[in-house]
């Protein structure tokens, strides 16, 4: 499995955990019981194989993660999500601005333009592109505004 595959899937257990309240644990325990997995083969390729271990500690990870920061996280959203509502903020955008963000803070081992990229090309699949430009505006933005000033020794000697 790709890290793109165990990122999207990530992203809609997150999408599940945040719309049902779920525990996000019991949550990735459930969706990769054998037979409930195994049913998931006919609906598409993301699901044609079980993630290997690395691959389902990113997915664990990334769950439990995301739910405990949910807060953080979305005030990120909101910080960053400039003229838009949090109200016009579709559920799987908030899902992958969410996923993108933790990331980038809680990641170390993720460069973050991978999340971002990551994140600009899976909502290419779910959503239209005026949110796919929204989403690569706010993490772009967070990026700017949260990240580089944490990236020592960017000054070059001119």
């Amino acid at each position: 499995m790709t890290r793109s595959a165990a990122r999207e899937i990530a992203i809609q257990l997150g999408f599940s955990v945040a719309g049902t309240g779920l525990d996000p644990e019991t949550a990735v325990e459930a969706f990769f019981e054998p037979e409930h997995y195994a049913s998931l083969a006919a609906e598409g390729e993301l699901y044609a194989e079980r993630p290997s271990k690395r691959d389902m500690d990113f997915i664990r990870r990334s769950v439990c993660g995301v739910a405990a920061h949910k807060d953080e996280l979305d005030g990120f959203i909101g910080k960053y999500a400039r003229g838009w509502r949090p109200e016009r903020i579709s559920r799987s955008a908030a899902a992958i601005l969410r996923q993108a963000i933790y990331e980038m803070l809680y990641m170390p081992e993720v460069p973050p333009a991978a999340a971002m990229d990551e994140a600009v090309e899976l909502a290419k699949g779910y959503e239209d592109a005026d949110v796919v430009a929204f989403i690569n505006g706010v993490l772009g933005g967070f990026y700017r505004g949260e990240k580089q000033q944490d990236k020592p020794g960017d000054e070059t000697d001119g």
